[in-house]
């Protein structure tokens, strides 16, 4: 597809959307929970995130709606979008869980996802720019990395519940641990999602 003059509307905001992902994942690695009343304000930090993330969807549904020409397939720039809401929607929910178990025990593997989830917003802002430049071959390298990401995330998901299940004894704590890992892990998968999404990107358009 030729892209037309109106490239920069729509990539721009892609871009703003990434930006708020990563800056969201950000915080969500760097917030340091001591104790339960730290957790209130974790959750509403990143239910801000969340809403602001919301109201770019709007706008860019909003400029599609009234766009008769894209300079990438309308769906892809939707779906792009979308899969980007995905990872910021996880990143919400996730907290409010903490807040939900007054979860204050963050162990190793948990700091692992973090670690890896946060990689992965850095890799689709990089993906991200180099989309508002018109160099799609260059976002595969990106894209790449995250589903390593996710691939190593999938590994410890793996080795936290095996782990949980030997070291751990009390039931109510087997609950919330595995459900909190499974809640990253999902991050993870969504930030393949926006991987898997940009590789279409790249297969239609360069």
């Amino acid at each position: 597809m030729i892209f037309s003059p109106k490239k920069d509307v729509f990539f721009d905001m892609l871009f703003t959307i990434s930006e708020n992902v990563k800056e969201a994942a950000q915080y969500f690695v760097e917030y340091k929970i001591r104790n339960v009343s730290d957790l209130k304000e974790f959750a509403r930090v990143m239910k801000e995130y969340e809403r602001k993330g919301d109201s770019f969807i709007h706008e860019l549904v909003v400029q599609l709606n009234k766009t008769f020409i894209t300079p990438i397939e309308r769906e892809d720039i939707h779906q792009l979008a979308m899969k980007m809401d995905d990872v910021l929607d996880g990143f919400e929910q996730c907290s409010a869980r903490f807040e939900m178990f007054s979860f204050t025990d963050i162990d190793e593997h948990m700091v692992k996802f973090f670690d890896y989830i946060y990689q992965s917003t850095i890799e689709i802002v990089h993906a991200l720019e180099l989309l508002s430049n018109k160099k799609l071959l260059d976002m595969r390298q990106h894209a790449i990395k995250i589903k390593d990401y996710e691939t190593k995330c999938d590994e410890i998901l793996r080795a936290s519940i095996k782990n949980l299940f030997v070291t751990q004894k009390d039931p109510i704590k087997i609950i919330q641990y595995k459900e909190l890992y499974e809640m990253l892990e999902e991050i993870a998968d969504s930030c393949e999602d926006v991987a898997n999404t940009l590789e279409t990107i790249i297969m239609r358009n360069a």
